[in-house]
């Protein structure tokens, strides 16, 4: 508009003008919130009352997930990390997948009475049958010790993915699970929406 009005200026003039004026370069925040699902209080006070009765038996309490896929190998990422100066760790300039090493896919539990996690990393897809790998790897190694006298387990979960509410895959491996272990095991899921209170993603977050 400046230019056609006879104004030669350059891109960072205009941007020390906006700058003076108190406007900066912003992306968009996430901070509208969509219309919530009418039972999401009464779920999560349910399941807020399920894990209390859970955690004062003695019996495990889990909370699990998939996390974002990243690509395996040399490739760029956000962190940091201190190397010895001007001697940064080389990574490849493209991130295209390697088709033999795939992607990293992290199926994440955590026990919430113990205040510990438990990761899985699998290279081929997110399934039902790696969620319910991970939970069976995480009882044989971590919950039969850490809870030797269990009859019961409880798991909180989102709606979707591979431990999805409607996915019935989930359903015969985890029956098939209960079996295995003599664990009466119950799913408790959150609401439409709210996948981000799940207890793992915070665990995840806060690790970040």
């Amino acid at each position: 508009a400046l230019t056609a009005m006879g104004h030669q200026v350059s891109d960072r003039t205009v941007a020390a003008m906006l700058a003076g004026l108190g406007f900066s370069l912003q992306s968009n925040a996430k901070v509208t919130e969509g219309s919530q699902h009418e039972d999401r209080d009464a779920q999560f006070h349910y399941l807020a009352t399920q894990v209390h009765q859970y955690v004062e038996a003695g019996w495990p309490v889990i909370s699990i997930d998939t996390k974002k896929k990243e690509l395996v190998g040399d490739f760029k990422n956000n962190g940091r990390e201190y190397q010895p100066a001007k001697t940064p760790e080389r990574v490849n300039v493209h991130d295209f997948p390697d088709k033999e090493l795939g992607k990293a896919i992290p199926y994440g539990i955590y026990d919430v009475s113990a205040n510990t996690g438990w990761v899985s990393v699998g290279t081929d897809h997110d399934t039902s049958a790696f969620a319910v790998a991970t939970l069976t790897s995480w009882w044989d190694t971590v919950g039969k010790i850490r809870y030797p006298d269990a009859t019961r387990l409880l798991i909180t979960a989102d709606g979707g993915g591979s431990n999805g509410s409607r996915t019935r895959q989930w359903k015969t491996a985890l029956a098939a699970l209960a079996t295995r272990t003599g664990l009466t095991i119950t799913v408790t899921h959150l609401p439409p929406g709210t996948s981000k209170w799940n207890k793992v993603c915070l665990l995840y977050t806060s690790d970040a």
